[in-house]
């Protein structure tokens, strides 16, 4: 195997490495639309603790974002750094 052939397969695992760590996003993305989901149904059952209940969600899709957040940080360390 040749330099040129070495270094491109070398940047496709990093392509396919990255990629399969933004699979951590798709997580993300679902809960926050379970969340949101429950939430709704929350308000729309029991109106008078809409505030309690969009307090819990921030809070909520705060943690679910981080998670994609890191995921995206372990990506960019894959493509980048290694």
């Amino acid at each position: 195997m040749d330099a040129a052939a070495a270094e491109a397969l070398a940047v496709g695992m990093k392509a396919l490495g990255a990629g399969i760590a933004m699979i951590g996003a798709v997580g993300a993305g679902v809960g926050i639309g379970i969340l949101t989901g429950g939430a709704t149904q929350g308000i729309a059952r029991n109106p008078d603790a809409a505030g309690t209940i969009q307090t819990n969600l921030i809070l909520g899709i705060a943690f679910a974002e981080a998670t994609a957040i890191y995921a995206l940080v372990v990506a960019l360390i894959l493509l980048f750094v290694f």
